[in-house]
């Protein structure tokens, strides 16, 4: 007998049984893992509007770290602490900080700058920021240079700064601006024009509270409204989610779910891992076009 028919009468293995219980308890810890993950150490965010403009586009991803600042009963993904006030291992942030924050009347998510710290005396005058009785500077820079897409538009009220290039292509081409504060962090603003929220009542930040605003002035829902009137008044830390560190990706909207070619050409390439943290008043300035 030759030894291949000797090999293929041996009696086949019989197969291993799939422990199902393990399976599931390895799916259950490794679902903890990301919870956890998401709930107490990172976690993706999503830009669905301009309040932010021009350091942040409608459609970018990017990363928003919940530890820096400690954690409140908001602070988590799912509701792990009791309904407190203060934060565990909590700190302040820092003014210049990006911040994701529950907004105080339907504790949606919201992003925003934080300015004012306990103490300080925050105010609106002829469209620059006074922070404790003294102008915080605010130097004119090249326009911010902003491409049409889908999510992104300089319409309506804004029209007039809708531009189209020698190449047909459209740009919104607003006014920019370096701000600095107190410190030295630096970051680029919009001011559009003489809006309301131009000129604000000098406010006190209460202990226990922030001063939050959004980059582009005359198009943000922030601390200089109260929260009955849509905006954020004066945000108690309970309220502080985390801390923007960094662009992942970005899309300008024009994404198909079911035609793949579309997701390339949608995205902004200069975009992915861009540093949120502000710069110092040395620092060179981000490029002024988008």
């Amino acid at each position: 007998m030759s030894e291949t028919m000797a090999m293929a009468r041996k009696p086949a293995k019989p197969k291993k049984k799939v422990d199902w219980a393990d399976e599931v308890r390895q799916l259950l810890v490794l679902a903890l893992a990301v919870l956890a993950v998401h709930s107490l150490i990172a976690k993706p965010f999503y830009i669905p509007s301009e309040s932010m403009l021009p350091t942040l586009l409608t459609g970018d991803r990017l990363i928003v770290s919940k530890f820096p600042y400690g954690y409140s009963y908001l602070s988590p993904s799912l509701p792990i602490l009791p309904e407190m006030s203060g934060r565990v291992l909590g700190r302040y942030p820092e003014r210049g900080d990006i911040a994701v924050i529950k907004a105080p009347r339907d504790h949606e998510d919201y992003i925003k700058r934080v300015i004012g710290l306990p103490g300080d005396t925050v105010q609106m005058k002829g469209g620059q920021l006074w922070l404790n009785g003294a102008p915080v500077p605010k130097v004119a820079e090249a326009p911010a240079d902003i491409a049409v897409s889908a999510n992104t538009d300089c319409i309506g009220q804004f029209a007039e700064y809708r531009v189209v290039r020698a190449d047909g292509s459209a740009i919104c081409r607003y006014p920019r601006f370096r701000e600095t504060l107190p410190g030295g962090k630096s970051y680029d603003v919009l001011d559009l024009g003489d809006t309301a929220q131009d000129n604000t009542a000098p406010e006190i930040v209460p202990e226990g509270h922030l001063f939050l605003m959004g980059d582009n002035r005359d198009n943000s829902e922030d601390s200089r409204f109260p929260a009955f009137v849509g905006g954020l008044g004066m945000l108690p830390i309970e309220n502080l989610v985390g801390r923007a560190e960094f662009l992942t990706f970005s899309l300008d909207g024009s994404t198909e779910l079911w035609n793949p070619l579309t997701w390339l050409a949608a995205l902004r390439p200069h975009r992915a891992f861009v540093s949120l943290r502000p710069q110092t008043e040395h620092s060179t300035p981000p490029a002024t076009r988008q």
